[in-house]
């Protein structure tokens, strides 16, 4: 007999696929990875910056946080970080946001208008922040960059 998946289900496994992307892009070297994602009227955004020793790091920047001293045999430790990885963090992460939001409509949920993602790698725990209303639709000034890079000028500081 087939127990039949529920939402949660569903919304979990899609989140823990885009946690399991990020991861595979730092090679599972990293303290904390933070995802952010975006769904407005017709409009999908995702995102991922990353701690690596005791440093913020966007995506291209990984290599800024790497310490000399972190090697591999002789070789210094450096991520890859090529257009062409980062392009499929990117489409992975867009293609499970958009299968959340196709599951919402399935499961007659709210799809919310933002998801931020903490997942701390050591105790691999992961924590979720989710909006429903409209973040920067209704704003002039503000796109899902300037809201992304706040979260990340905001996540240094503390």
């Amino acid at each position: 007999m087939e127990l039949s998946k529920v939402f949660e289900d569903y919304f979990s496994e899609l989140q823990a696929d885009m946690v399991a992307i990020c991861l595979e892009y730092v090679e599972n070297r990293a303290e904390d990875i933070y995802i952010y994602c975006s769904y407005e009227p017709e409009m999908y955004v995702f995102d991922v910056f990353f701690k690596i020793n005791n440093q913020f790091v966007f995506k291209h920047n990984l290599n800024d946080a790497v310490n000399s001293t972190s090697t591999i045999g002789k070789k210094a430790l450096i991520y890859d970080t090529s257009e062409q990885r980062q392009e499929a963090v990117l489409d992975i992460g867009l293609e499970n946001l958009v299968k959340i939001h196709e599951k919402c409509k399935k499961y007659g949920k709210e799809m919310p208008t933002e998801i931020k993602l903490h997942y701390n790698v050591k105790q691999s725990r992961l924590k979720g922040r989710y909006r429903y209303d409209l973040v920067y639709s209704n704003d002039d000034e503000l796109l899902p960059d300037d809201i992304f890079e706040l979260w990340f000028e905001e996540m240094k500081k503390n």
